[in-house]
């Protein structure tokens, strides 16, 4: 029961530390006159991301490579069955993202290049500096693509996942300070509490990362997703999911394997990554066709990822 108090106060205080964080330094950005494409493009790109990279982090230097790698991969399953299945009960989603092609490609090619890397069993240095370099050039893309229509930009309005920032100075680094405190600590409760439970039930520490991690530090995704579907803008919705899939194996993947070698698990390689490969297939023609997300195909989805999870489990 400790171990998994632990667990959750530490994927809460990751959600609430990230939040807090991205509202930061988005007002503070804002203060300096920082434009808003460039805040959209940077901060709360990689502020939403950040309970992930802390727990990846974290993971990695304590030699727990299931959690690190498994945080991803089921990251991203959720993403898809998840985080658009459940907004498609309250309102089904048409999937109309403009010029959203690109990503789509980025998407692809992130994932079958990270599939072809855990396929070698470990990843290294090298890698993680090619998978950096692929989200460079998917944000280069975005910075440009925006600059040349600045009347209806690919990406830069950040206030449908952030509702209000802080206007006070003393508010503003409070904020930040919380954020900065918060992440580290709530990986580290995260990370230990993950660990014990696995030791406990005696299952592997990457089947925890691949669900109970892998979900809690998806709940921004969730709950952004979720309030979009309820506000009618559930369109937004499989933009974000492909923008996060994006960053988790873009920035997350590359900065914790450029600081940190990473060992494979059998598992994921011979199992869960195919899964992940499967969702994001999905993702691709329901983008690419234009088709509405039902209140049944929600259904079907978070069916899907239940079963995932029990099988795994």
């Amino acid at each position: 029961m400790i171990s998994f108090l632990i667990l959750i106060a530490g994927l809460t205080l990751l959600v609430f530390a990230g939040d807090y964080l991205v509202k930061g330094a988005v007002a503070l950005a804002e203060k300096l006159g920082i434009s808003p494409l460039v805040i959209g493009l940077t901060i709360v790109a990689f502020g939403t991301s950040a309970p992930e990279l802390f727990v990846s982090l974290k993971a990695a230097f304590n030699n727990v490579h299931g959690i690190a790698l498994g945080n991803v991969v089921g990251s991203n399953i959720a993403n898809v069955l998840l985080v658009l299945g459940a907004p498609a009960l309250i309102k089904p989603i048409a999937c109309k993202e403009e010029g959203i092609g690109f990503s789509l490609a980025i998407m692809a090619v992130l994932t079958v290049v990270f599939m072809v890397m855990l396929g070698t069993g470990i990843l290294t240095h090298l890698d993680g500096l090619v998978l950096l370099g692929i989200l460079a050039i998917f944000l280069a893309w975005q910075y440009a693509s925006a600059r040349k229509d600045r009347a209806n930009p690919v990406i830069g309005d950040y206030h449908d996942e952030i509702d209000e920032v802080p206007t006070q100075n003393s508010r503003i680094a409070a904020y930040l300070l919380f954020g900065m405190i918060g992440l580290p600590i709530g990986a580290s409760l995260t990370v230990n509490g993950a660990v014990d439970i696995a030791r406990i039930f005696g299952v592997s520490d990457t089947v925890i990362g691949l669900t109970i991690v892998a979900i809690g530090t998806s709940l921004p995704e969730l709950v952004t997703s979720v309030m979009a579907a309820w506000r009618g803008k559930g369109a937004v919705a499989i933009g974000n999911v492909i923008g996060s899939n994006i960053f988790n194996i873009g920035a997350i993947v590359g900065i914790t394997s450029l600081l940190h070698p990473l060992v494979v698990p059998a598992h994921i390689a011979f199992f869960d990554m195919w899964i992940m490969a499967a969702v994001t297939l999905l993702v691709i023609v329901l983008a690419m066709f234009t088709r509405p997300i039902s209140r049944l195909g929600g259904c079907i989805m978070l069916v899907l990822f239940t079963s995932y999870v029990c099988l795994v489990l």
